[in-house]
């Protein structure tokens, strides 16, 4: 069984057993999270159904592995001949999911 859910403004297609990188959910490692925007369900047997824009009562349930930050990217302005640069880093926080099951 597949699903497509949506977390943080993106979208992404899990099945049991993957692991997720998603935005930060500010849930506690080790604890149970629940998506329940589930756009759409893929079953085995080769149907599908699609919400509008949900599809009612279907949920994902995740345990959280761990929450972190990503790699650290460089933020570099620069205005030649005007004397401005400002240098910046950001690392952007994320939390790794590990999804249990589909419920439809």
């Amino acid at each position: 069984m597949t699903a497509i859910i949506e977390a943080c403004g993106k979208q992404y297609r899990v099945n049991p057993g993957d692991t997720l990188y998603v935005e930060k959910l500010g849930v506690e490692d080790g604890a149970s999270y629940t998506f329940d925007k589930v756009l759409a369900i893929f079953n085995d047997d080769g149907t599908a159904t699609f919400g509008k824009p949900v599809v009612e009562g279907a949920t994902v349930t995740a345990t959280v592995a761990k929450t972190g930050k990503g790699k650290k990217i460089i933020v570099y302005k620069m205005r030649p001949k005007k004397n401005y640069r400002r240098k910046q880093g950001h690392r952007q926080p994320y939390t790794k999911v590990t999804i249990d099951a589909i419920n439809a």
